[in-house]
């Protein structure tokens, strides 16, 4: 039996996870891959559902797809760990009409929610899926909150004509919050997640969906299946891609993890898909262009401003994403600063881990600011005085911001460099309002069902903060129950044949480290600042490295956590691999780790 290696998904531990394949049908006999002139059978699987992709698009869909009473579900995963772009979220989800907003007095509506959408993608959008996203998105986070997750507070958002966002206590980053609530469901349901699994084909036979082509570090094998779920994101990773429809962003760094490559665009291509909107590519303008962290959208509407390098204000900071990218653009070195003071950083936790990355100045005065960024203190005061009076008067003159939410004059003041970057690819495959991938003429492809990123229509020519996460929850909770009907009216269900059997991985050292036995301490530099480890060295050898403080993102350090660990007590050497997906974390774990055992040298 074929051994794969998974992330248990409540742990975040490695795994191996035994697959215990049913009969295999007809299409998929003896599954074979070609080497020169070498070719290696491989066993293949079976299951109802295959869902490609474990980001939040695709565990919404397992979810939801067990939920409706599926029973044999698997997700593919290329990535070393679970989350895709979801984990990188970090400001909330859209939803009109919801029981929080009813409490705070806040009017919204279905169809405000709609005209703000169309209105922020230039009416680009497929209104039948606006409708459908917003229609289902108060029960989105219903669902959300009943099954673990915080969505329990609400904000003001750019585009969004009243307090949209729903955000987690405190204004934490929405992403890791949902995947640890995903992660957590996926293990209670019993899902099993195939990590480093790359999805190759998708496999059609007499026009339906038959099967998925996959391949792992032991080679390439099929998956026989009736349904599929298409959730492998967009494709803001791939520059090559992004240039080929976007020429004109050659050159601009992304937010995206490095998974974000395309794929599931590419296979889908490849049955006949429809593309729509696939040159519709949006940046955030709030980016640091060295480590590329994106400043939540929560900074400017919990009250921050953007400033030049001239220290003036230059646009309205809560308008589209789209017109404040180019407004950045066309300022100085295409660069500003958000600026905010202390009330700012005490209301929104996800402040701290700019913060504590040392991107953020920070100062007792507003001159003192001024001469930390390098701007005319002169001018810089005159703005922030300027904004101070316009926010007491409820009226701001220059550029037309409604919501201003601070006065901006509580020491300390901070700023962050920041410049626009490739966030969010809004085109993909076309999907009607059941999700089902439509071919160019209009008809469906029976069993492929897509959500997500990965899809076009929703968003139209601009995205706005907030709606991506309505898109993968409400779509792919659609996407998971229509497959999970697809399977009773095709076949029916069939019992769970790729199971888990969860066994830790126990790293040993496979060769002399040579180390003084002891404990040792050292740090290095995260995503989120400063990591401390604690290496243990026994008979002369690294037997076991625990992070002991730091403020990496969780569903991101824990795969390197224990990748790069047991690598490096395999080998007795900081010498390994970083995990891809959390290179910033491995690499501080090596020079951590490094640093440690330079005393037991």
């Amino acid at each position: 039996m074929k051994k794969l290696k998974v992330m248990s998904l409540a742990l975040a531990t490695l795994v191996s996870a035994t697959l215990f394949a049913g009969c295999a049908s007809n299409s998929a006999k003896d599954n074979a891959t070609q080497d020169g002139n070498q070719t290696t059978a491989v066993e293949n699987k079976s299951a109802d559902i295959v869902i490609i992709g474990a980001g939040g698009a695709g565990m919404s869909a397992a979810m939801q797809a067990v939920q409706s009473g599926a029973t044999n579900v698997v997700i593919l995963e290329k990535m070393p760990q679970t989350g895709g772009n979801t984990i990188r979220t970090t400001g909330g989800m859209n939803a009109a009409g919801t029981e929080l907003q009813a409490a705070e007095g806040i009017e919204d509506s279905v169809e405000l929610m709609i005209e703000d959408t169309m209105k922020g993608g230039k009416n680009l959008n497929d209104p039948e899926l606006v409708k459908v996203l917003a229609e289902n998105s108060a029960d989105a986070v219903k669902w959300v909150n009943e099954n673990g997750g915080d969505l329990s507070e609400v904000g003001m958002f750019g585009g969004a004509s009243v307090k949209r966002i729903h955000k987690p206590t405190g204004g934490a980053a929405v992403g890791p919050m949902l995947v640890k609530m995903f992660n957590e469901n996926l293990d209670k349901l019993n899902i099993p997640v195939l990590l480093e699994t790359k999805a190759e084909q998708i496999i059609v036979e007499d026009g339906k969906i038959a099967g998925v082509k996959a391949s792992n570090k032991d080679g390439e094998f099929t998956i026989d299946c009736k349904a599929v779920v298409l959730a492998t994101g967009g494709f803001g990773g791939n520059a090559e891609m992004v240039v080929e429809y976007n020429p004109n962003l050659a050159g601009f760094g992304t937010t995206n993890h490095a998974g974000a490559t395309g794929d599931g665009i590419a296979m889908a291509k490849e049955l006949g898909a429809q593309l729509v909107d696939i040159e519709q590519i949006q940046t955030h303008p709030t980016v640091h262009p060295e480590t590329q962290t994106m400043y939540t959208e929560a900074v400017r509407g919990n009250g921050a401003i953007l400033v030049n390098k001239e220290g003036k204000r230059f646009v309205n900071e809560l308008l589209t994403r789209d017109v404040v990218s180019e407004a950045i653009l066309a300022q100085t070195d295409k660069e500003s600063y958000i600026v905010f003071d202390q009330n700012v950083r005490d209301g929104l936790s996800a402040i701290e881990k700019y913060i504590s990355a040392g991107i953020i100045y920070e100062a007792d005065t507003i001159e003192g600011l001024a001469e930390q960024i390098g701007v005319d203190a002169t001018a810089l005061k005159e703005t922030m005085d300027t904004y101070a009076e316009y926010q007491a008067a409820g009226n701001d003159a220059e550029f037309g911001r409604e919501s201003m939410e601070e006065p901006l004059t509580t020491a300390k003041y901070y700023a962050g460099l920041c410049a626009p970057a490739v966030h969010h690819t809004m085109g993909g495959v076309k999907i009607n309002t059941n999700t089902e991938v439509l071919k160019e003429d209009g008809t469906a492809i029976p069993g492929l069902f897509a959500a997500g990123e990965v899809t076009g229509g929703v968003h139209g020519a601009n995205r706005l903060g907030g709606n991506a996460v309505t898109d993968i929850v409400v779509f792919g909770r659609i996407a998971g129950e229509n497959s999970a009907k697809y399977v009773v009216d095709n076949g029916g269900n069939t019992e769970a044949t790729i199971k888990v059997e969860k066994e830790v991985e126990t790293a040993k050292p496979e060769v002399d480290g040579g180390y003084k036995d002891g404990v040792y301490t050292g740090t290095g530099k995260g995503n989120g600042g400063d990591v401390t480890v604690e290496v243990t060295v026994e008979g002369g050898n690294i037997v076991k490295i625990e992070l002991k403080d730091h403020k990496e993102t969780p569903g991101i350090f824990e795969g390197a956590e224990t990748g790069v660990s047991n690598e490096i007590i395999k080998t007795q050497s900081t010498d390994v691999e970083s995990v891809s997906g959390a290179t910033l974390t491995s690499e501080a774990i090596k020079t951590a780790v490094a640093e440690a055992i330079k005393d037991a040298k």
